[in-house]
């Protein structure tokens, strides 16, 4: 297994980690539980540190990996970040490292959001990041930076 521990575009965080049996496992606050820390978790997991830590979004307003059905075919979504009446505020779709953040990836997200209908979306893979707004009748306006929880729900 490659070492999933890569220096990430994040401020270093404390994590909770443990190996067992040549695994490397992460424990996420969220799910309460421990994860295999695979490169994608490693990503999710420090995401999830900045929104919380330096962006201020509270931690239980955030969902991770809940399955959604499209199609009649089963999907599992990165995270969703509710407002606070726990509506969808924003999909996230977080990839490996080594995964460019190209057209499939932002498609990828977008058809998730056909069914959640969030108005925000985030997509990073610890280095890039591409967040927008679904603008109905312009499409997706791009935001240059993850703005706070509370100047997301002003937007």
């Amino acid at each position: 297994m490659s070492n999933p521990f890569i220096r990430l575009a994040f401020p270093e965080y404390k994590f909770r980690l443990k190996k067992t049996n040549e695994k490397a496992f992460i424990f996420d606050d969220i799910r309460k539980k421990w994860i295999v820390c695979t490169p994608e978790e490693w990503v999710r997991q420090n995401l999830i540190k900045f929104l919380v830590t330096e962006l201020k979004f509270p931690i239980n307003y955030i969902a991770v990996e809940k399955g959604l059905q499209i199609a009649g075919r089963e999907f599992r979504f990165d995270a969703l970040i509710y407002d606070r009446d726990f509506k969808p505020l924003v999909v996230v779709e977080c990839k490996a490292p080594e995964i460019n953040l190209d057209q499939s990836v932002f498609d990828q997200v977008l058809h998730y959001n056909y069914e959640i209908n969030a108005p925000f979306f985030l997509i990073t893979n610890g280095f890039g990041f591409i967040m927008g707004k679904v603008v109905a009748e312009k499409g997706v306006e791009f935001l240059e930076k993850p703005p706070t929880f509370e100047e997301l729900v002003l937007m």
